[in-house]
């Protein structure tokens, strides 16, 4: 086979909400599932046809994506004869004004579905010549690089996908699956040009080639308006920020930070780690996202200035929220209180995973007797004025060595205090997940006298050996 001209128009265009792990990661969530939404064939465009951006909308979202175009009728097929029925492979891009999202979440329809919100070409790869598993999708803005990832970062297959369409619905002859984007998707404005190619095994669609202009026609007042709100405005330009779920944070606090951060070291991060820090009582594990207040040295001025009242220290600690761990830096000074008991306390109140400090703790019998874990480089009697200021809340911090942002993930246990990259959360806590299983398996042959050699690291015999027992886990 070879490749052939952009599909026509369809019968049906089904779109996957998120697909890629890169995205999920940027949007904070990770689904079991995949879920979908519908975009009317009367979105398809030809690569060059140019996009119109509406009067009054500002948010105008690209996403450049694989299409799958199906090749034959397909009711109740299994994963693994998904991809069989995919007759070909072109580029796409999932456009939509999230302006339009208040009144339209979850449906997409005027959001998505405007007439040339799906760009479809330039032409479509043969799927018998292709590999799923190696595809890439990249996406220019002005010949600028955006998107750029393979299929190895998917979370669901393309088998997969037809499969679970398809126990409900029939697909036929030159539907169309928009199969999710990468990161990195934003916003494009009047005199933009955004490209979409698709290549793998030898074979590529070319660029989808997409000019913005402006539109010329308002909205009537018998609909929904655009209205450019605060978290739409962070979708649609890619901005909203990592949000660490109850299941990420409960399997998190389940690993060591032992085992976090040779997972962390394999993936190039081995400075990570919050240096000189002790728990206030040890055997309490936590993990939550970092907040952040920085203190500077003590000068009279400035703590005439910002010293007093309810300043930085305090106002963090009655905003913290649950799951939240305040890290402060102290710059490693140890000779005054960074937080006492009572605001402490206060912190638990509020919800607060935890605190980290690389400076003192005043009262620490009380504050080792409260609920919240307390990381700190020693304890000390005087109040914090006699050496900080506290000066930002909410900036990048440099806390025992360690850069931590507003975000970051945090994790402590007895061995110490890591700090993880929100989009490396998942992948890490899964790997270290499989580490830690591992190391049960070494440990009780260990404990029965068997020789590390060749147990660990396990050799090929051993490999098998865990592989029997895993199964019967």
């Amino acid at each position: 086979m070879t490749a052939t001209q952009a599909p026509g128009r369809p019968g049906k265009i089904i779109a996957v909400h998120l697909n890629y792990r890169s995205r999920a990661a940027q949007r904070g969530r990770t689904p079991a599932y995949p879920s979908y939404f519908l975009k009317p064939a009367t979105s398809v465009a030809a690569s060059g046809d140019v996009l119109e951006r509406p009067l009054g909308a500002q948010l105008l979202g690209f996403e450049g994506e694989i299409a799958l175009v199906i090749g034959q009728t397909t009711r109740r097929v299994t994963p693994e004869e998904g991809w069989s029925r995919v007759s070909g492979v072109t580029a796409a891009n999932d456009l939509g004004i999230y302006d339009l999202r208040a009144a339209d979440r979850g449906s997409n329809l005027r959001s998505k579905g405007g007439d040339g919100f799906t760009p479809l070409g330039p032409v479509v790869l043969p799927a018998g010549e292709l590999d799923p598993a190696r595809l890439r999708v990249r996406t220019w803005v002005n010949g600028v690089l955006r998107q750029e990832d393979t299929t190895g970062g998917v979370l669901f297959g393309f088998g997969r996908l037809v499969a679970d369409l398809s126990q409900l619905i029939t697909l036929e002859p030159g539907d169309v699956i928009l199969t999710g984007t990468p990161a990195g998707a934003s916003v494009v404005v009047p005199g933009d040009v955004v490209e979409v190619e698709v290549d793998g095994c030898g074979h590529t669609t070319g660029r989808l080639v997409t000019p913005i202009a402006e539109g010329t026609v308002p909205f009537g007042p018998y609909g929904a308006l655009p209205r450019a709100e605060d978290d739409l405005r962070a979708d649609a330009h890619g901005t909203r920020p990592f949000v660490l779920t109850a299941d990420l944070r409960r399997r998190l606090e389940s690993v060591g930070t032992a085992t976090l951060a040779a997972q962390l070291r394999r993936r190039g991060h081995d400075d990570v780690t919050i240096d000189g820090l002790s728990p206030a009582k040890p055997g309490r594990r936590f993990a939550g996202q970092a907040r952040t207040l920085r203190y500077l040295p003590c000068r009279a001025d400035l703590f005439d200035e910002r010293g007093g009242g309810h300043n930085a220290q305090k106002r963090v600690i009655d905003s913290l929220g649950p799951g939240e761990v305040l890290v402060m830096e102290a710059r490693g000074e140890r000779g005054a209180g960074t937080v006492g008991d009572i605001l402490a306390l206060r912190a638990q109140v509020r919800g607060a995973a935890g605190i980290v400090t690389d400076g003192g703790v005043r009262d620490i019998a009380a504050v080792a007797a409260l609920d919240i874990p307390v990381h700190h480089a020693g304890a000390h009697p005087s109040v914090l004025g006699r050496r900080h200021v506290p000066w930002d809340i909410d900036v990048p911090v440099a806390c025992g060595g360690a850069a931590v942002r507003p975000g970051d993930v945090i994790v402590g246990d007895d061995d110490g205090v890591l700090v993880i990259p929100p989009p490396l959360a998942e992948e890490v806590v899964a790997a270290a997940e499989e580490q830690e299983r591992q190391e049960t398996f070494i440990a009780a042959h260990v404990a029965a006298g068997e020789p590390v050699a060749g147990l660990y690291p396990m050799d090929e015999h051993w490999r098998a050996r865990y592989a029997d027992w895993l199964a019967g886990q």
